[in-house]
């Protein structure tokens, strides 16, 4: 709590409880826009993914073609999310959030001009979907990097893996929001444009609250000494920090990876699960389950970890026992009338699995202090989607055709329906493989905290110097 005590006594030398009260309600004023945002974000992306057959009836295009509605976010997230970096950490955090909300709200408004009947846009309709989900794609980097950026200019060394936490955790809590909300609102194809009015709301609600509530760049009172002191390195001095980072780059493959399994196995639940019988409803069950376990496995670990400081143990557990959870998945799945056996991999894994996720980018700064958070955080994430697509590409490459299959409940192609045995073991190996290379061979210093320890140091030297001095 060294760094904490600095950090207050810092704050007590420039404002008095008035403004510090007032720094407080900001603080969590911006945390809360910030999840509003990044959950808004998350519902955007996939809103068309619960409900696909029913868009690709309603706009007359095919399933492939509603599937790049999601894809998009991958694919422009990984250049765009090097600008999102260098937007967070050279030019602010209030740019970066208030630049994302009026990215996102311009992106669900450009969707719904795809569904007014009265300007007859005919087979162009698809294309103002597209262009808007353009447009909330490249909002998305900017705010998923920003919760360590915010943690670590507006919160004391002893909240920030729970503001972390908290301001992540909106993405995955976003996505089961969407995979909840879209089949209840359009249960026929007509409902679509209701869909897109009620998903548009949070997005402007959002930018309205960026736009007129944000007006600092940093508080007024730093909460931490590192806060204090902030020394982050310049852009690119800190893009060759990392590259020569061995810890850093061992945890952007291994946390990268990790992601990106965990894209593939919500993107491909249902047609592994279906292969063997279990309805699409069992599948969204799983899902779900696999999301709200993680988000209280996430808010345990961010608690814990802000109480001891032990980043690298944690994760080191929580990887291993996610990867004992994927090969129970992987096994469990290629049998039928397994149903409790399903719910419980799929919520282990979800609890474990997600629980790494805000201490990991909280550990992504700690081994490269100094370097600036968005930048720190934001190549993990590009790292996360490169992985993600070479993964999503790899899985449905190793699927082999079944050309009778009467216990699926699949929509049957074609070919047939898929055999799912091999990409699921394949995947359990490739976490299994992960965890055990990020066991061994990770470990690094806490770089930002033992800064804060050596300036909460020479604080205390520096008042018992001015207490030591006679008075005249």
């Amino acid at each position: 709590m060294e760094g904490a005590e600095a950090a207050s006594l810092l704050g007590e030398r420039s404002l008095g409880p008035p403004a510090e009260f007032k720094t407080y309600r900001r603080r969590w004023f911006l945390l809360a826009v910030v999840c509003l945002l990044n959950c808004s974000n998350a519902m955007l992306w996939l809103t068309f993914a619960p409900v696909a057959d029913k868009t690709a009836a309603y706009f007359h295009i095919s399933l492939e073609t509603v599937n790049w509605l999601s894809m998009v976010y991958l694919l422009i997230s990984i250049p765009f999310g090097l600008v999102a970096t260098w937007v967070l950490d050279s030019v602010g955090l209030r740019c970066a959030v208030v630049l994302s909300a009026w990215l996102n709200m311009v992106g669900s408004i450009t969707r719904m001009f795809s569904v007014l009947k009265f300007l007859s846009l005919g087979s162009q309709s698809y294309w103002y979907l597209f262009i808007g989900q353009c447009f909330c794609a490249l909002g998305q980097p900017l705010i998923i990097f920003s919760p360590t950026k915010l943690a670590a200019l507006w919160f004391p060394d002893h909240q920030r893996a729970t503001a972390n936490m908290i301001a992540s955790m909106s993405n995955p809590l976003g996505i089961l929001i969407a995979n909840l909300l879209s089949p209840a609102l359009v249960p026929e194809g007509k409902h679509i444009p209701l869909m897109l009015g009620i998903y548009a709301v949070p997005a402007v609600t959002a930018c309205a609250l960026a736009t007129l509530g944000i007006h600092e760049k940093v508080p007024p009172t730093p909460p931490s000494a590192s806060a204090t002191n902030s020394n982050s390195q310049p852009f690119f001095t800190g893009l060759k920090m990392l590259l020569r980072n061995k810890p850093y780059i061992i945890l952007a493959v291994c946390f990268g990876g990790g992601i990106g399994m965990f894209t593939c196995f919500s993107a491909l639940l249902e047609q592994i699960l279906c292969e063997k019988g279990y309805s699409n409803d069992f599948a969204g069950l799983n899902g779900a389950l696999f999301t709200v376990c993680g988000l209280l496995g996430a808010f345990l670990l961010g608690m814990y970890v802000d109480r001891t400081r032990k980043f690298i143990e944690s994760t080191k557990i929580s990887f291993c026992l996610s990867a004992l959870a994927s090969i129970m998945f992987a096994v469990t799945s290629r049998f039928r009338h397994q149903a409790i056996m399903l719910a419980i991999t799929s919520s282990l894994f979800g609890f474990f699995g997600f629980a790494i996720y805000p201490i990991a980018m909280e550990l992504a700064v700690e081994c490269s202090y100094p370097v600036g958070e968005g930048t720190s955080t934001g190549l993990i994430f590009v790292a996360s989607q490169i992985e993600g697509v070479i993964l999503m590409i790899l899985l449905q490459a190793l699927t082999v055709h079944v050309s009778e299959d009467p216990f699926s409940t699949c929509t049957l192609d074609k070919d047939g329906a898929l055999d799912w045995t091999t990409p699921v073991l394949v995947l359990a190996g490739l976490c299994s493989g992960m965890a055990c290379f990020y066991v061994i061979f990770f470990h690094t210093d806490y770089k930002r905290l033992r800064a804060e320890i050596i300036s909460a140091d020479l604080v205390k030297a520096e008042d018992t110097a001015t207490t030591d001095v006679p008075e005249s």
